[in-house]
């Protein structure tokens, strides 16, 4: 049951990419901002051996196999994220009361049903026309390695923060966003002459008059299907928001009984708006926290994240009991059984979060979270108390920098780790993660607590962690220049450059099962799994390998 709560929540919560793609995609970064580090300590590392008929270890070119794959699941979490938020959009205070105007105009004086349908069929095309052709500029004017950077660029992402909390607060009624009239006004103008085209302009007017209630969705889209990494994201946002916009036009159109079903416009339409606000600001917490990760700044960790949330979310579930009211809010006399329901869930999501201030991993949200690691007061003896290594690592490279999960006994610099694990003689376990990486914490919290899991990765392996996003500045003496001339500055472009040229992968989180004696792969690398057995067979089976070549 908790289960079910916290997902039916987050279903309707985040409805936008960047939360829809952690069960689907892992995060993507920008290749061309990795730098490189001097090739000869990987000379002869990367070519597959055989070392006797029953042992083979993977070649490399086998790894990009999946990246296809991954890229559509990206694109479907994209288009998936559009889709709920056009269908949220639909029922704002802009948008709502139009949609019974609108196919009145197709019907009125027009016996012909499949005439009518035809028209208002090519409203909605214009409709998905317009949101797409945006969606593309966006990706046009910045370029995909521009929209692949946003993802770890601190200032960027602090933009976001503050743009998602300037549409948090358009939402709850402190201003509106709104076009130049001007451009309504033309518009609608040429919507006046009749014919396709008459209509095509029409849907402009949709676009421009609706934008203060859109704005703020399809600026998030926006900005979560850029980070997300993929080309076509913004593209394929827009053509998922625009299609469940146009998609109610033209079934009114053809069924035109059917608006007799359809609740009266009234309150309710504001208050849907005023939730949608409080989702924003929840949204843009995550943005500030990528930037606090990233920097370093230690100002925004887990307990001030989940007190923020907590009050968000009991605001919210409050402002649904009718107990807080906004300025443009109609009185409440009564609560529908729907409203009643919705309160109820949000209520109970917030208690639900309320243990985590104490250490409680939260599972179910933990990949949205920042690390268990910056919690200050942990009561949580898996993550605070158990500490499964008895070595003193404060010591080792970047150790300042970087907190290792559960506890576990783990290196954050390629060179130091391969050394130590060469010294064991034990299996070296790459994994490429970031602050930003919702999947990676997902990881985390959810497969590697498992007992079986963290007793081979504590007993079996030797983990090498390496922060793609990080943007630390490297030791003077650790800078290098690439063949290519670009500058090694930052943690996180070197281990991004690693990553993308050794193993032709630029996706976190990212395990890579490795010999540390001569460097070799040792079977092919995985992403995400949250299958705590499967995960546990591929570790196995890599440690298989590695007895037999040892």
């Amino acid at each position: 049951m908790k289960r079910l709560i916290v997902k039916l929540l987050l279903s309707v919560a985040f409805l936008f990419p960047s939360f829809a793609q952690s069960q689907e995609a892992d995060t993507l970064l920008k290749l061309d901002e990795l730098e490189f580090v001097d090739g000869s300590i990987y000379e002869n590392q990367i070519a597959a051996i055989a070392v006797d008929s029953s042992v083979h270890i993977m070649p490399i070119k086998t790894i990009a196999e999946s990246k296809e794959s991954k890229v559509n699941d990206s694109l479907f979490g994209i288009f998936l994220g559009g889709l709920i938020g056009g269908f949220a959009a639909l029922l704002m205070p802009c948008i709502f009361p139009m949609l019974p105007l609108t196919v009145s105009f197709f019907t009125k004086g027009n016996k012909n049903r499949s005439k009518s349908f035809i028209s208002a069929l090519f409203y909605g095309v214009s409709i998905i026309v317009i949101y797409v052709v945006l969606g593309l500029a966006v990706t046009m004017i910045f370029g995909s390695d521009a929209l692949n950077a946003l993802s770890t660029n601190g200032l960027f992402n602090f933009f976001f923060f503050l743009m998602l909390l300037a549409f948090g607060a358009s939402f709850l009624g402190a201003f509106e966003i709104s076009l130049p009239s001007s451009w309504v006004n033309k518009m609608d103008e040429k919507s006046d002459k009749g014919g396709w085209a008459g209509i095509f302009f029409m849907a402009a007017t949709l676009a421009l008059v609706s934008f203060s209630c859109t704005g703020p969705i399809i600026g998030t889209l926006l900005v979560q299907a850029a980070t997300n990494g993929a080309l076509l994201g913004p593209a394929v946002g827009m053509f998922g928001f625009s299609l469940a916009l146009a998609i109610p036009f033209a079934l009114f159109a053809l069924f035109p009984s059917a608006m007799k079903a359809m609740p009266k416009s009234g309150g309710w339409l504001n208050s849907v708006k005023v939730v949608l606000g409080f989702l924003e600001l929840a949204f843009a917490l995550k943005f500030l926290s990528n930037v606090d990760l990233a920097y370093h700044w230690n100002w925004f960790d887990r307990e001030v994240f989940l007190a923020l949330w907590i009050v968000i979310f009991g605001l919210m579930g409050l402002y649904l009991l009718g107990k807080i009211k906004f300025a443009h809010d109609s009185n409440l006399t009564h609560l529908s059984v729907l409203r009643t329901f919705f309160a109820i869930v949000v209520l109970s999501f917030t208690v639900y979060m309320v243990p985590g201030l104490w250490g409680a991993p939260l599972k179910s949200i933990s990949a949205f979270l920042p690390p268990q690691s910056t919690q200050d007061f942990d009561l949580n003896p898996v993550y605070a108390g158990d500490v499964s290594h008895k070595e003193d690592v404060s010591s080792r490279k970047y150790a300042d920098l970087f907190h290792a999960p559960l506890g576990l006994n783990v290196f954050f610099d390629y060179e130091e780790g391969m050394a130590y694990a060469k010294t064991q003689n034990k299996m070296v376990m790459i994994d490429f993660t970031g602050h930003a990486c919702v999947n990676c914490r997902k990881m985390e919290a959810n497969v590697w607590t498992d007992q079986h899991v963290r007793s081979f990765l504590t007993n079996d392996v030797v983990i090498i962690q390496l922060y793609v996003d990080d943007r630390t500045e490297l030791a003077i003496e650790d800078q290098q220049v690439t063949s290519d001339g670009k500058l090694l500055k930052m943690i996180g472009s070197k281990w991004s450059y690693l990553q993308a040229n050794q193993f032709e992968s630029n996706s976190q989180p990212f395990y890579v099962l490795m010999n540390p004696s001569d460097r070799q792969v040792l079977i092919k690398p995985k992403g995400a799994d949250y299958d705590a057995n499967t995960y546990l067979m591929y570790l196995k089976e890599g440690l298989e390998v590695f007895n037999k070549v040892k």
